[in-house]
């Protein structure tokens, strides 16, 4: 395992990392999708010969939209670009058709790598664009000097990726992040969690959402075999947990929701993965009920719980969890990355360190993003100086986050700015809300929710418990301010494109715009009189 903390060892390009496992295991798998694996040696091969085919498009440091599935051959294309000098940005082909097309608004992309059925469909009316498929780009020749033209003229500060996150205005945003905050981060990352070349990584997340990158680069970074879970396998624990044990999977690098998903609906049960020995999560608060239930099927598993936004590569805190927290208790997000500084400001900007006082959660040092992509007043924004104007700052990301110290000194994740609101008199955490409700006998997960216009909280849950039990048990817990107004038992828990539960969905299903004949997988139950 490379550790980037020797000078001698360091690289600037992921491309440097990459052909060093070529070269250490050639015939090694890289990457199975459960239809395609290719070795490492083939991974490097295939990637050259689609960058050669890009770099006659375009020149180095453009952006280049990925518009496929998850697939072997995706990161292959992926890899291609980078060895084109330019950066990857992955984009979800289940995403509406209009927001791929700001999408490629925002980045003004001079060709699209896409499926042929994508590009068709999607992408008929879209004018300066080349659309190609990646089978395409295939049929041209490997250019072994143009490539190596291309990396002498490479930069560590360079892009490596965009990802895209939603946007306050109703445009989306592009972080995008270089080649020296990914070799940095998965350095700390790998070293930390011992993952080495005899790991089997089971990737759950879609490559448009950053959990994908800890995957990805870990696999890149040591040799570890990266194997890529069909999307259809969530619906179906008992198949994906065959599947796991099948393909011996040693790590999970997985969203909360992932992870829930399978122990709330006792898949757990049926068969347990006994060859994974380390559980990463993130994403969401993890309820402390389905932790637990993963920590006895796995007693001998590492289980870590990390934070952290797109806009910081990846992650800056981990908290390694060394027992099992009961109902109601918040699982801390521990401590930073090394070459991370995470601190929290007040309201006044000054730096809070008293345990049990609330602040926003803002990070320096290396890894931050560059930014998003052509929108520098959203940049100085999330990215500025700190302190403000002083000769010796420092450039800080301002998360959004709230977070404060335990008695411990760990960090406590206490739920996003702006999901804080104002009712009754009243600052409520709605992410509290939430786990008041996930601690219910009979409540698998829950989401809760607040309609301005009608000034009324609303909680919407999955499991076997009624309404009423679960409104007479939150009285016992909760100020009465913070009991919703609405109980709602649901039938599924509705994720958006990054994993997460979908705020958005909810509160539509409280206004009254959607209903069971406009979509069926989300089926109201009896609501709980006040």
């Amino acid at each position: 395992m490379i550790d980037i903390r020797r000078d001698d060892a360091y690289k600037t390009n992921v491309l440097d990392y990459l052909e060093m496992t070529v070269q250490r295991h050639p015939e090694g798998t890289a990457v199975d999708d459960g239809k395609l694996a290719l070795t490492w040696k083939e991974l490097e091969s295939t990637a050259k010969q689609i960058g050669s085919a890009v770099s006659r498009r375009v020149p180095p440091r453009s952006p280049v939209p990925v518009l496929m599935e998850k697939s072997s051959l995706t990161l292959a294309a992926m890899l291609g670009i980078v060895y084109a000098g330019c950066f990857y940005v992955p984009v979800n082909p289940a995403n509406p058709p209009e927001r791929i097309k700001k999408i490629l608004r925002v980045l003004k992309a001079e060709i699209i790598i896409a499926e042929e059925k994508e590009a068709e469909a999607l992408l008929s009316d879209m004018q300066g664009i080349e659309k190609i498929t990646a089978e395409q780009l295939l049929e041209e020749e490997t250019d072994r000097d143009r490539l190596i033209r291309i990396r002498e003229g490479a930069e560590e500060t360079d892009i490596l990726y965009g990802i895209f996150t939603s946007g306050s205005t109703g445009n989306p945003k592009a972080v995008v992040v270089s080649h020296d905050a990914v070799i940095r981060f998965i350095s700390h990352f790998t070293a930390i969690f011992g993952i080495t070349e005899k790991d089997i990584l089971g990737n759950q997340a879609p490559f448009d959402f950053d959990v994908s990158v800890k995957d990805i680069y870990s696999s890149i970074m040591t040799g570890a075999q990266l194997v890529l879970i069909p999307k259809k396998l969530f619906s179906t624990p008992p198949g994906l947990l065959d599947f796991l044990c099948e393909k011996k999977v040693t790590n999970l690098t997985w969203a909360v929701s992932a992870l829930t998903l399978v122990s709330s609906l006792k898949g757990l049960d049926y068969r347990v993965p006994e060859t994974v020995k380390r559980v990463l999560f993130s994403g969401e608060a993890m309820p402390p009920k389905q932790l637990r239930m993963w920590q006895r099927a796995l007693p001998g598993t590492r289980f870590v719980n990390l934070y952290g936004p797109t806009e910081i590569t990846c992650n800056c805190t981990w908290f390694d969890v060394d027992r099992e927290y009961s109902d109601g208790e918040k699982l801390p997000i521990g401590n930073a990355f090394p070459g991370r500084r995470v601190f929290l400001l007040d309201e006044d900007q000054q730096e809070i360190v008293i345990p049990g006082k609330t602040g926003e959660i803002c990070v320096a040092g290396e890894s931050l993003a560059e930014g998003y992509y052509r929108d520098a007043e959203q940049t100085a924004k999330r990215f500025p100086m700190y302190p403000e104007g002083s000769p010796d700052g420092e450039r800080i990301c301002r998360t959004g986050d709230l977070g404060y110290y335990d008695e411990d000194g760990n960090l406590v994740f206490a739920g996003r700015r702006d999901f804080q609101i104002k009712h009754m008199g009243h600052r409520i955490e709605l992410e509290e809300v939430e786990a008041a409700m996930n601690a219910v006998d009979g409540v698998e997960r829950s989401c809760c929710v607040f309609d301005r216009e009608h000034n009324r909280l609303a909680g919407f849950y999955l499991g076997s418990g009624k309404p009423a039990e679960v409104r007479a048990v939150m009285k016992e817990k909760l100020p009465v301010y913070m009991v919703p107004a609405k109980i709602i038992q649901t039938s599924v828990m509705p994720l958006n494109k990054n994993g997460k539960t979908d705020r958005t969905y909810f509160m539509e299903q409280l206004r009254g715009k959607r209903n069971d004949k406009q979509d069926s997988g989300l089926h109201a139950g009896k609501e709980a009189q006040k």
